[in-house]
């Protein structure tokens, strides 16, 4: 009996031993971060770097643009190469503008069928260029003058393609306009680090399934709503990455205020670029200018004293240039300023294969070469400032460069237009009221851990202080964005008083 009681009996459970203590799981916090940086510099700046993205898709082929609007300018009569000694062409243009014109510099016809470009500082600047300057446009068969037009920076443009730079630099608006392009730029890098750190963690997140992954890669035509517009999102975000940053870190070069600690950062680590000495007494003070950015945003021709210029031995100039070993023939003669100056040679091409020599100073007395700036005496970093600039112009890689760069801007472009679709298509359907879709959740930097808090107000102090309107704009989102919590808080409190009141009997 008690046997069979025993075994009636359940049996006892015997308490197991501790486990020892498991960490807790910290709530994601880097993650949603990403996604609200994405979220709002997308929305509040994406008008901004849609503009900066089309302007810049027009700049791209602008060289061809004004090829066609400026043909009868550009082309000479015929392809023959017997051209008329130099400085008969440059007297051809002289009789055109008047004696009283200062000649600032020359470039000789590049290929046959090109013309003679003689340059001249303008007493008054025209409406709408910077800088500008006059270009007598000279067939060097002929001595026919077949166009008289301003032209503008290191490239020489022709005015619709100086408009066309502007617009993409200020959109007209003159220095406030600039802030715009520095805005775009800034927040460019920004948007697309965040991007990419979103996909990482998505591609992380469905790393065991190829088929998503896939659809990360490519676009998911199959797919319809706000998957298919992901998709198109996502993909093409990640396959530009690398050309938006590069983008957004040449065109700081060209802001007002990321621009210029650029240029400090540059002269404090001896990054300059160099410039050939023109001066025949180096003791002088005053040194010579060079522009480091073309008539795309900033820059000028070198600064003429009102003098008269002897072209009679322009010719011997150019000849003892190329005797120095001067190869290239996009070349530019600049008429020496003033007395004790020399005429310069620069090489204005701005493409690959980057001449061996990239300029000479000549004295215009003796016709002898007094310095020569060899490619070799830029510093690496100057180098790749350079080409960095040459390539956002589209220049370096001729052609292919351009292309790159108009898929690169439609590419931008797109992505801030999906952007703002993905943000409608979120839209909760059960509410009609509502037109887009919720914010990202708040409260993703109070989750973080000490550590990752101090990297954040480190990193964003250092971006403050580089990029000062990047850090002004980034406070003024955060100040948005607390006044949106204290709206959804006081709505909040309000419903629940109302949802009281209804109750009480």
């Amino acid at each position: 009996m008690t046997n069979d009681i025993r075994a009636a009996e359940p049996a006892r459970q015997h308490p197991s031993p501790p486990e020892p203590d498991e960490p807790v799981s910290r709530p994601a916090w880097f993650v949603p971060l990403l996604r609200r940086i994405h979220f709002y510099g997308g929305i509040f700046v994406g008008p901004f770097i849609l503009i900066a993205a089309l302007t810049g898709a027009i700049y791209a082929f602008s060289p061809q643009i004004e090829r066609m609007v400026y043909s009868e300018e550009l082309t000479a009569s015929s392809k023959s190469t017997d051209y008329l000694p130099l400085d008969e062409q440059v007297a051809a243009a002289e009789e055109h503008v008047g004696e009283d014109a200062q000649l600032a510099a020359v470039r000789p016809a590049a290929t046959p069928g090109d013309t003679t470009r003689v340059i001249y500082e303008y007493d008054e600047s025209p409406s709408g260029l910077h800088d500008p300057q006059r270009g007598i446009f000279i067939d060097p068969v002929t001595g026919e003058v077949r166009g008289d037009e301003g032209v503008y920076g290191t490239g020489g443009s022709l005015p619709l393609r100086t408009e066309i730079a502007q617009m993409h630099r200020h959109l007209f608006l003159g220095d406030w306009g600039r802030l715009y392009s520095e805005l775009a730029a800034s927040w460019l890098a920004v948007i697309i680090i965040a991007g990419v750190g979103l996909w990482a963690a998505r591609w992380r997140a469905v790393r065991r399934s190829k088929r998503k992954q896939k659809g990360m890669l490519l676009p998911e035509n199959s797919a319809r709503g706000l998957r298919r517009t992901r998709s198109w999102h996502a993909a093409t975000g990640i396959w530009i990455a690398a050309g938006g940053l590069f983008l957004a870190a040449t065109g700081i070069t060209w802001s007002t205020y990321g621009g210029a600690n650029v240029a400090d950062l540059r002269t404090s680590m001896d990054w300059q670029t160099p410039s050939v000495e023109t001066q025949l007494n180096p003791d002088a003070e005053d040194a010579g200018v060079h522009d480091e950015h073309p008539h795309h945003g900033h820059g000028g021709e070198q600064a003429h004293d009102t003098h008269a210029v002897d072209v009679s031995g322009i010719g011997h100039v150019l000849r003892a240039g190329r005797e120095a070993g001067f190869t290239s023939a996009h070349v530019e003669l600049i008429a020496a300023s003033g007395e004790g100056e020399a005429w310069s040679m620069r090489d204005v091409s701005m493409k690959l294969p980057t001449p061996e020599i990239q300029a000479v100073a000549v004295d215009p007395a003796t016709y002898k070469v007094t310095d020569v700036l060899a490619w070799d005496d830029y510093s690496f970093m100057a180098k790749l400032a350079q080409w960095g600039i040459w390539m956002h112009m589209g220049t370096l890689f001729g052609l292919a460069n351009q292309i790159l760069l108009f898929t690169l801007a439609v590419s931008i472009g797109l992505l801030v237009i999906w952007g703002y679709v993905m943000w409608w298509q979120r839209r909760p359907r059960h509410n009609p009221a509502q037109k887009v879709g919720n914010l990202p959740s708040r409260g993703s930097l109070r989750r973080a851990p000490w550590w990752g808090k101090a990297l954040i107000t480190a990193g964003l102090g250092l971006i403050a202080w580089f990029l000062p309107l990047l850090g002004v704009s980034l406070v003024a989102f955060i100040l948005i964005d607390m006044l949106l919590a204290l709206r959804q808080r006081r709505a909040s409190a309000s419903d629940s008083r109302l949802a009281t009141t209804r109750s009480k009997p």
